[in-house]
């Protein structure tokens, strides 16, 4: 199989979130030699820096949304740094900064499957559903709304950086390891005719059966995003993020879900999202990352047929 060339695109801000420092987060995944890692597996590998966009203001909510004008600057920024990669033929890895970046990234690929005759799908490994409203959310925090803003619900502002309103269909969208939402979200998401593989169904159906039907009818023609949420995670083994959900896959789960992905040679953009080094043990949490992203760059126990 060709190696990618991926392009490392880092988005260092908390500005979606209700707990300050995931802007820390990309130094870290570099810290945890993402870079270098990748490059080992024979990946060509370019680190574009850090993205620079407006501080986090630290301020209350206004309308039901937090920091909007800082939001929607940081994701056109976001937009406009993965459309290029996209563009130059690379797979972008947006280094987080936490989840409401998920927009910025999304609608980029979303715009660049339109202009190449594409498929999209998304794949969404998270606590949590990220479906809220500014009606349905209880704190203001946009990084609890990407998914509604792609599917065209939110702010004018917010829906529209892709181009097209809605940016993506909820179809195109399977959700993994969800054990957080909140009770307005939920009626929301059953509305919206999300497809969810809960922790309850992965449980109960197992990681290899949910990502098998995750992954169904991919094929050539279609582009696979993959917006990992270092919270998908159970926090026993990744206790550097600010929204902690006890019960999230295990060390191995997340690992056969990545392998899987790979598996597919599909994977053609990717955010990394929701890391804080300042609540994590000695860049434990960076380091894990880092190796499931060698993951699903190929890297195996044994060689696969």
């Amino acid at each position: 199989m060709q190696h990618p060339l991926v392009s490392l695109i880092g988005a260092p801000t908390d500005i979606g979130a209700g707990a300050r420092g995931a802007s820390m987060g990309p130094e870290a995944l570099r810290v945890a030699n993402i870079g270098p890692i990748l490059e080992s597996h024979g990946v060509d590998v370019v680190d574009r820096g850090n993205l620079s966009g407006p501080a986090n203001p630290w301020q209350p909510p206004v309308n039901g949304y937090r920091h909007l004008p800082e939001v929607v600057a940081w994701n056109r920024l976001v937009h406009e740094a993965v459309h290029a990669e996209l563009a130059l033929g690379r797979l972008p890895i947006l280094l987080g900064g936490d989840h409401c970046l998920g927009l910025g990234s999304i609608s980029a690929v979303a715009r660049h499957c339109r202009e190449t005759g594409k498929k999209l799908r998304v794949l969404w490994l998270d606590a949590h559903a990220d479906f809220n409203t500014n009606e349905l959310t209880p704190s203001g925090n946009i990084h609890g709304m990407p998914v509604a803003c792609l599917c065209g619900h939110g702010p004018r502002e917010l829906i529209e950086i892709g181009g097209q309103v809605p940016a993506i269909h909820p179809r195109w969208i399977r959700q993994i390891g969800i054990r957080s939402v909140d009770p307005g979200e939920k009626r929301f998401v059953h509305q919206a005719g999300l497809e969810v593989f809960d922790m309850r169904y992965i449980d109960e159906m197992g990681m290899r059966h949910a990502m098998e039907l995750a992954l169904a009818t991919l094929d050539a023609n279609t582009h696979l995003h993959v917006s990992f949420d270092v919270d998908f995670l159970d926090p026993d083994i990744a206790p550097g993020v600010g929204t902690t959900v006890p019960g999230g896959p295990t060390y191995r789960e997340a690992q056969l879900c990545m392998e899987m992905i790979a598996d597919t040679g599909r994977l053609g953009s990717l955010d990394v999202v929701e890391l804080n080094p300042a609540l994590d043990l000695r860049n434990k949490t960076a380091e894990l990352a880092v190796d499931l992203i060698e993951s699903l760059f190929g890297k195996s126990t044994l060689m696969r047929a």
